[in-house]
């Protein structure tokens, strides 16, 4: 039950996280485009004015691009050690 309650808290953190990147995001570029939420311009036609993609997405790409170069190290290096490292034993109760 806690596996999941902490799945369940951190997806929706993330959710939180993504929504508020996407809506700074919107406000730099209804800024750089000299647009007011008021004039009611949709946010796709915003990305192609100014030829850009969703941050979201260029995240995911760059975590992507992060985690080809990982696999691709050696199996000596101490970062692919971290990502395959195994931690033996229970977390205590409580915080």
């Amino acid at each position: 039950m806690y596996v999941c309650c902490i799945k369940r808290y951190a997806a929706s953190n993330m959710c939180f996280i993504a929504a508020f990147i996407v809506c700074t995001e919107m406000r730099m570029f209804r800024w750089m485009c000299g647009v007011k939420l008021q004039d009611r311009v949709r946010s796709t036609e915003l990305r192609n004015r100014l030829g850009l993609d969703d941050i979201i997405s260029v995240l995911q790409q760059n975590r992507l691009r992060w985690y080809g170069h990982v696999l691709r190290k050696e199996d000596n290096d101490w970062v692919k050690k971290c990502m395959e490292y195994q931690v033996e034993g229970a977390r205590p109760k409580g915080r």
